[in-house]
């Protein structure tokens, strides 16, 4: 096909015929109506098929296509124009908005993107700008057959290309320099000439950006291209990147280096070349690197980095004989805070969680979101546990104070663990894990603390993975077995209640006790199923006696702090009493001290709630946390179970006596019930009715007994009531 030439009537300039495709008439009419307005030559074509007939027919400078089209899409007709006139331009007008839409299309040679609904002169502008762009290739390619007799033509389209044009002399300084010079990097292109390109380098790349040039084996055939950091006039623009292609001029057969030579004054041009601002593509590799090794929410190395890090670390350690330490740190009470106020306020937590950790470490230390709410932190370089001791008390300090979110005030805690190098491994995995178990240590123990690894934690992979999976099996099985121990009124000696205790009839080690298998439950959150089972078994045991003439029969269940601190717990509990018919004011939950001062303000609603059930409430293992008098006060608590470890020094003349004689009092005072836990002897026993305490558990009544002998114990103590 022979292009023809059509003139305006008006400027009797040539006027571009431009091919307009898409399957909306009503957008293909206002498009074209607009685009004839400007003066330009329109043919519409109403999908795909059609618009693929007319780029057989005619000849066209430009077309205009739509993506989505029904039997031929916009990728498809691009493809049919590069085959039968490849000179035609091609502008997506499209409602795709996807990367990679956009970039398949560039690909595949459009000019440029306009995304739909498009602004009508935002539109015409870039129409222009892709016009103008291939009339400079037009051009380029004439000024190329018509170099010598056409030098102010070469210049018009040298300055007016998007990169910047420059030559320079055999030193290195300029011989010329287009005007592109002074859009992106703010310079006058006179003012540079004669000076050295050095004085626009990076002062970081200047070795760089020199030493190609340098290299003898640069030729016409075989040119220079690097990449550099080129500096912006003034202090107000960060410095650019550009991509420099460097050819030098051999004046034997380029007559422009001849000519360009001839016509100006001062040193010849040894080196010809361009450099296109690669700025976007560079930011854009340096963000998409950046999200490989960060976590965005939080701006942290991610676990990717971390582990990369602690191998390097782990290697400087080895040839120096210095230590390090690795600390898995786990938030308190996040997921609380994050079902209760959302996602989005838990965002907020972790990234001002994020900033109060920061501020505790050292220049080198490396913090890392590992997931969730969890961090690991790699301190290199130490001189001893006490380094790690001192930036671990720091970081829970850190936390003690309340954070603010929006209109509410809480309270989150850490647990730490610990494990130095090489005491407690010398590979990554080793470090990581075993921090890991020590974090868990923290959290059986009440959490908000640290601790350090240690071989008595140390579970075997092998069996852990195996005790889990066994566990896991468990809970299907119903292997569980609940096993009572009495609480004995001191006065009488009538077992008024039985605390519920858990023991797993493993089909191959025989019974285990709570020790062998509830921190793992705690650690792969099983213990929430673990209890709920524990508990219907109870409530069906206990209710059982009941009705057999145990009226005032109390079933005592020890609650883990997983549980209480879900947000649902009281829903979840006073559901279950009701599905297994147990009457509420029968039971009574132990909890710790450490799990209500935890959350005092969120524990004390829920309480409240369950004491309103007539559940009634116990602090087990009284005397060995906080006891505040306060919380005392506040709570709805019923009984205080006085830990084992202070009746042991009833008879020895410890002072453990003292603090059992101030609970008592105490007790009296607030009006509660007392269960004195671990009593053994009947000196102890002599001494606990002295002081005036209702209720005695322990060995001298016997240990945690199955259901059955609870049974014949229950119907001893009615006859010999009866009798």
């Amino acid at each position: 096909m022979t292009r023809q030439l059509i003139h305006s009537p008006v400027t009797d300039s040539i006027v571009a015929r431009i091919l307009v495709a898409d399957d909306d008439p009503r957008l293909l009419s206002s498009l074209s109506s607009l685009l004839a307005q400007q003066g330009y030559l329109v043919t519409s074509a109403l999908g795909g098929r059609e618009a693929c007939r007319q780029l057989n027919t005619r000849t066209f400078d430009l077309a205009m296509l739509d993506l989505r089209m029904p039997e031929l899409d916009g990728f498809e007709v691009m493809a049919h124009a590069a085959k039968v006139q490849p000179k035609c331009g091609i502008i997506v007008v499209s409602g795709e908005s996807s990367f990679s839409s956009v970039s398949r299309a560039l690909r595949k040679g459009a000019q440029d993107y306009i995304k739909k609904p498009f602004d009508p002169d935002e539109m015409l502008t870039t129409l222009e700008a892709v016009l103008g762009k291939q009339s400079l290739v037009r051009a380029h390619t004439d000024v190329q057959q018509r170099l010598e007799k056409s030098e102010a033509l070469h210049r018009y389209i040298v300055n007016n290309s998007p990169d910047i044009v420059f030559m320079l002399d055999d030193q290195g300084r300029f011989c010329f320099i287009n005007r592109k010079i002074e859009s992106l990097l703010g310079y006058n292109s006179e003012e540079l000439n004669g000076k050295h390109f050095r004085h626009l380098l990076d002062e970081q790349d200047i070795a760089r950006g020199t030493h190609p040039l340098r290299d003898p084996s640069v030729t016409p055939e075989n040119p220079r291209t690097f990449e550099v950091k080129l500096k912006t006039r003034g202090s107000q623009k960060a410095n650019r990147y550009f991509e420099i292609t460097a050819f030098p001029i051999d004046h034997g057969t380029l007559p422009l280096g001849a000519d360009f030579n001839a016509r100006t004054s001062g040193p010849k041009a040894r080196f010809y070349g361009t450099a296109r601002d690669v700025t976007e593509r560079k930011e854009a590799e340096a963000f998409i690197n950046f999200q490989a090794y960060h976590d965005l929410l939080t701006r942290l190395p991610n676990r990717a980095l971390f582990t990369d890090r602690l191998s390097l670390a782990i290697t400087q350690a080895s040839r120096s004989k210095q230590k390090l330490a690795v600390m898995f740190l786990d938030l308190d009470r996040f997921k609380v805070i994050n079902d209760t106020l959302g996602h989005a306020m838990g965002d907020v937590l972790l990234q001002v969680v994020t900033q109060r950790l920061e501020s505790c470490l050292r220049k080198g230390d490396t913090l890392s979101r590992f997931g969730g709410d969890e961090f690991t932190l790699l301190l290199p370089a130490i001189n001893s546990s006490n380094d790690a001791r001192r930036i671990a008390k720091k970081l829970i300090d850190a936390l003690k104070a309340p954070f603010q979110l929006g209109e509410h005030e809480v309270f989150v805690g850490v647990s730490i663990g610990i494990s130095l190098y090489p005491e407690a491994g010398t590979s990554m995995d080793q470090l990581i894990q075993n921090a890991d178990i020590a974090m868990y240590h923290v959290k059986a123990r009440g959490k908000d603390g640290y601790r350090f690894y240690s071989e008595s934690m140390n579970i075997d992979t092998v069996n852990r993975l195996s005790l889990e999976r066994d566990l896991r099996q468990a809970l299907e099985n119903n292997e569980l077995r609940v096993y009572y121990q009495p609480q004995v009124c001191a006065k009488s000696g009538r077992i008024v209640g039985l605390e519920a205790l858990v023991r797993w009839q493993h089909p191959d080690r025989g019974l285990l006790y709570p020790k062998d298998f509830l921190p793992l439950a705690e650690e792969t959150k099983l213990i929430v199923a673990l209890s709920e089972q524990v508990l219907a078994q109870a409530c069906r045991h206990v209710k059982g006696w009941i009705l057999d003439g145990n009226r005032d029969l109390r079933l005592a269940v020890n609650m883990s702090p997983i549980q209480v601190e879900h947000p649902r717990f009281v829903e979840n509990l006073i559901r279950q009493l009701k599905n297994e018919e147990f009457p509420a004011s029968h039971l009574e939950i132990e909890i710790t001290e450490n799990v209500i001062m935890n959350d005092l303000k969120q524990i004390s609603q829920k309480l409240q709630q369950l004491a309103d059930h007539g559940v009634r409430i116990a602090i087990d293992d009284f005397g060995t946390g906080y006891s505040s008098l306060n919380y005392l006060h506040q709570l709805p608590i019923h009984t205080l179970k006085v830990d084992q470890s202070f009746i042991r020094g009833i008879g020895n003349g410890e002072d453990d006596a003292c603090i059992v004689n101030a609970i008592v009092a105490m007790a009296h005072g607030l009006r509660l019930d007392i269960i004195a836990e671990g009593v053994e002897t009947d000196a102890q026993l002599a001494y606990l009715r002295g002081l005036g305490c209702q209720q005695i558990q322990g060995f001298l009544y016997g240990p945690a007994q199955p259901p059955e002998a609870i049974s014949r114990m229950l119907d001893g103590q009615r006859v010999r009531a009866v009798v």
